[in-house]
């Protein structure tokens, strides 16, 4: 059997409502994603470890509960260490060329550090350091200028110059444009050797005002400043400038979102101009749910960024595979951004050894009729586990990060324990802990366990 290239494809908070396909908001438009799911199959139930990004993707790079290794929160999150290979160093070891572009954001890094693409698999790299600039990057600037332009602002602008294998570049132009530009030309580059790449965009993060000037025009929306006094004074502006009161705030996000589609779309014709969509698996997720501070829907889910509800860490999920996956495939049981991982590691021949990812193979084709029997979650201040229909969810009362994100990200993560059953109550508005307290039992018992596991693992 031939080892199929791999294509994985990551964005920054993106709403899991906002896809064409769902017919929540025709505003949206997302051609490429619904081509996607139309070639391929849609996971209704996917997940991702974490409510926030750098947890979350840590997990996703490393295929195991990122909680092996410490990582819980923005405060302690990282990559995993050398005694636990990433994703890239497998495919990179099972002779695979690898490739990263885009945002990279698993913690506290620095040129040199693990976290960076150079330093954990990908031989070729294009990349902004977000663990340097406040977890986000700049749409249009990032030049040594910029930063002396914005002064004390440009940390949480995020103006720095990137990095390409290592080394400092200046681009300006706009940043969704030149992450595919890239990662096209690593594609396309003519290696006998199949390719893993990962694509991650920044968009829809916030900032989604810094669109080209011929966006705005082209969509009618007003152009509005970036912010420039001193750092210091950040999160008074986050808190005044964004959700609720950026004029045009829906329609600064789904124009980034619809940009970002497109070259989506560019990279799937790629994949048809070079005849390798066959011997393709593309995979589409986002790092965590829509945010309400930058106006992403999760409709029919309650909830949002930060918190374990629902719309904090069910996500859109997209796999094609010709001749692996059904075309329009809809698969129901729970699956996680861990199994990103399991799935293209095995299809690889690769060592799977040290995962918790799963081979989602038999489940995409239609072989197998379950997901996971379980998944978990853990912050520290607030934790959930969800086993078959349930999900026994935990957030403690007087937590500061919880205060902080109501403050600030404009959102409820909720307090106490309580147990919903998901089949029933979707949207997660009854808490039936009291009704059925064998559950409850069972759920602890087993978040207990897995705590255990959890913090023997030798990975560090």
């Amino acid at each position: 059997m031939t080892r199929p290239n791999v294509l994985v494809i990551v964005s920054d908070d993106h709403g899991y409502a906002d896809r064409s396909a769902m017919g929540v908001d025709p505003a949206v438009h997302t051609p490429a994603l619904d081509r996607l799911a139309a070639q391929g199959a849609t996971c209704d139930e996917a997940y991702v470890t974490a409510p926030v990004c750098s947890p979350s993707r840590a997990g996703l790079i490393g295929g195991a509960y990122q909680q092996r290794w410490g990582a819980h929160w923005f405060d302690d999150s990282s990559i995993p260490g050398e005694d636990h290979q990433t994703l890239a160093e497998r495919m990179r070891d099972a002779g695979y060329r690898t490739g990263y572009y885009g945002k990279v954001h698993y913690g506290k890094e620095h040129e040199g550090d693990r976290g960076t693409p150079p330093e954990h698999g990908f031989e070729d790299s294009f990349y902004g350091l977000a663990g340097l600039s406040m977890g986000r990057l700049n749409y249009l600037h990032h030049s040594q200028a910029a930063v002396d332009e914005y002064g004390a602002a440009a940390k949480a602008m995020a103006v720095q110059p990137l990095s390409e294998n290592g080394q400092p570049v200046e681009v300006e132009r706009f940043l969704t444009d030149e992450i595919a530009d890239r990662a096209a030309a690593f594609i396309g580059a003519g290696d006998e050797r199949p390719f893993f790449a990962m694509v991650a965009f920044n968009a829809v993060h916030n900032f989604c005002w810094q669109l080209p000037p011929e966006e705005l025009e082209a969509r009618g929306l007003p152009a509005v400043e970036d912010w420039y006094p001193g750092a210091s004074d950040y999160l008074d502006w986050y808190d005044g400038a964004i959700s609720p009161n950026l004029p045009d705030g829906r329609g600064y996000y789904l124009a980034q979102l619809e940009l970002m589609d497109a070259q989506i779309g560019r990279l799937l014709d790629q994949l048809d101009d070079l005849g390798i969509a066959g011997e393709t698996i593309v995979i589409y997720t986002t790092d965590n749910g829509g945010s309400n501070c930058n106006y992403g829907v999760n409709t029919p889910l309650r909830g949002s960024k930060y918190t374990l509800l629902e719309g904090g860490i069910r996500v859109p999920f997209l796999v094609r595979w010709p001749g692996h996956v059904p075309a329009g495939a809809r698969r129901e049981g729970l699956v996680s951004s861990m199994d990103i991982a399991g799935t293209v590691v095995a299809a690889a021949g690769a060592d799977a050894g040290g995962l918790d990812g799963r081979d989602l193979r038999a489940f995409l084709a239609g072989d197998d009729d379950g997901g996971r029997g379980e998944l978990h979650w853990d912050t520290r201040w607030q934790w959930a586990v969800r086993r078959g229909e349930w999900k026994l969810r935990f957030v403690e009362e007087d937590s500061e990060h919880a205060a902080e994100i109501r403050r600030v990200e404009h959102t409820e993560p909720g307090a106490g324990l309580s147990l919903v059953n998901l089949a029933t109550d979707p949207a997660e508005e009854h808490d039936v802990a009291s009704e059925h307290p064998e559950i409850v039992a069972e759920l602890l018992a087993a978040r207990a366990a897995w705590r255990r596991e959890m913090d023997a693992s030798s990975v560090r």
